[in-house]
């Protein structure tokens, strides 16, 4: 009999990426799982090797260069696992690349990677630095770092979708909520105690993890801060895309944070004469001040 050493099937992969999603589902709902932190990590690397990608570690030369070492880390290490909502099709792609939904969906449950046509999940990123040695610089460059935002470090993630509708499900052009472009963001705010907070843009306001059986602690209609605990996890709404707005059963595909393709969105903001249905993510309120309660 031959060796069977290196050998791996589709089943194993499923059951690993089971294990990983249960064990952060458990994490999720407030169980007192032995190292949480440390589970919440391990599950995400589990399931970025079951995906079988080349990418899979806190080294990012593109991030680096960006942001410097230590906080382009940071960004790769807090980029948290996404998890799409039941028969949803749309994910998060680079809009210089693809601005339809033809190009920004894809079929399938399970891991997703890329879309249909081999376009990579991507997230873009923004970095407000608020800590002590950086706070200067930061507001020389026009953000606020005042009264409670010093000596914290933000970390903001933007997804972009070709198109949104406030529907379960696929956009469809013509009914109620639909407008072409959407920007939602998931954003950790980490303290000089290295306290990491999180909360996810829904409508116009965000959503924090406030309640262990509940993410969806509101609708996030009213403007609020909706920071909550870190879970490294974001949960996307069909149709809307907003973060926080379902439980992680009512969820079918994912994606894991360290293989999600992330861009420094600070020089594209600098140079983009892109417009938008809506504003894009460089002239909302929360790009200077990353402490601001509303999505506009």
């Amino acid at each position: 009999m031959g060796s069977e050493r290196g050998q791996g099937t589709v089943e194993w992969v499923g059951l690993v990426a089971l294990v990983s999603l249960v064990l952060l589902a458990l994490i999720v709902a407030g169980a007192r799982v032995p190292g949480a932190p440390l589970a919440r990590a391990l599950a995400d690397r589990i399931l970025c090797a079951a995906a079988l990608v080349e990418r899979c570690g806190d080294d990012d030369p593109e991030l680096i260069a960006a942001y410097g070492s230590e906080v382009g880390e940071q960004v790769r290490r807090q980029m948290p696992m996404l998890a799409f909502e039941r028969d949803s099709r749309a994910v998060p792609i680079d809009f210089r690349r693809c601005r339809q939904s033809k190009c920004g969906d894809a079929e399938g449950r399970g891991m997703i990677g890329a879309t249909d046509e081999g376009l990579p999940v991507t997230a873009f990123v923004h970095v407000v630095d608020c800590r002590e040695d950086e706070a200067e610089r930061t507001e020389a460059a026009g953000a606020d770092c005042s009264g409670e935002r010093a000596g914290n470090l933000y970390l903001q993630y933007w997804l972009y979708y070709a198109d949104s509708a406030t529907l379960r499900g696929v956009p469809v052009a013509g009914k109620k909520g639909y407008h072409a472009d959407d920007w939602e963001s998931v954003q950790f705010r980490i303290g000089p105690d290295g306290r990491v907070d999180q909360r996810a843009s829904s409508h116009h306001g965000y959503n924090g993890f406030r309640k262990p059986t509940n993410w969806a602690y509101d609708s996030g209609v009213l403007a609020h801060g909706g920071w909550g605990a870190e879970t490294r996890l974001l949960l996307i709404a069909g149709g809307s895309h907003a973060g926080s707005t379902i439980g992680l059963e009512n969820t079918d595909r994912f994606t894991p944070g360290a293989y999600v393709q992330l861009i420094p969105l600070e020089p594209i903001a600098a140079e983009s004469a892109a417009s938008f249905a809506i504003s894009p993510p460089w002239r909302k309120h929360v790009w200077i001040d990353p402490e601001a309660e509303d999505t506009s």
